[in-house]
């Protein structure tokens, strides 16, 4: 993957996710313009935090995160997190859902969760949850398609591909389905945005 168009962060958040762990790269063909409209830390960074925040609040009720079982839950919630997002194309999105799902066309996003053993996490100063792969051109598709805005697509998607990262799976089944569908919906809400399955 070429991560020319290199868009990190490097101001100070709050809470579970800090600046440094935030990385925003895309593939030559994406405009920087492009990037800056959709993809930049203003954009990105409230819905990272509200899906990790709601995660939290699950964690403190008993919940356990099916990729990090084996980190102690204060742990979790107190190391920062970090996050490798990487926008594409149509051509290479295709080329990575083949490789990766076995599927042969460009999917909204992919999920390339960290799966390091927590011995590993536990000696790193952050807590790395893995890549996101947006393909831009399918997103802005959906959105029309689906009669929203980029930006509420983009949130929506960003909030189940976290998910993905953290080992919630709707493709397990209906339980499974519901369980992340009602997570979204509610993650969603607290930004003040629409149920996208209704």
């Amino acid at each position: 993957m070429n991560q020319a168009n290199d868009n990190s962060m490097t101001e100070t958040a709050a809470n579970n996710l800090t600046s440094a762990a935030l990385n925003v790269s895309a593939i030559d063909s994406i405009d920087d313009n492009l990037i800056d409209r959709f993809y930049s830390a203003d954009n990105l960074l409230p819905v990272i935090m509200a899906t990790l925040n709601y995660i939290d609040e699950r964690i403190n009720t008993g919940m356990t995160l099916p990729y990090f079982a084996d980190i102690d839950s204060e742990q979790w919630q107190e190391k920062p997190k970090a996050l490798d997002i990487y926008i594409t194309d149509e051509i290479e999105g295709r080329e990575l859902n083949l490789e990766a799902r076995g599927k042969d066309y460009a999917t909204n996003i992919l999920s390339y969760p960290s799966d390091m053993p927590a011995a590993i996490i536990e000696l790193m100063p952050t807590l790395p949850l893995g890549e996101l792969i947006i393909c831009h051109e399918v997103m802005v598709r959906e959105a029309a398609e689906q009669d929203k805005t980029v930006a509420q697509h983009i949130s929506h998607l960003l909030i189940h591909g976290v998910l993905h990262l953290l080992g919630f799976d709707h493709e397990l089944g209906q339980a499974e389905q519901d369980e992340m569908e009602s997570f979204e919906i509610e993650i969603l809400a607290g930004l003040s945005l629409p149920n996208p399955y209704i």
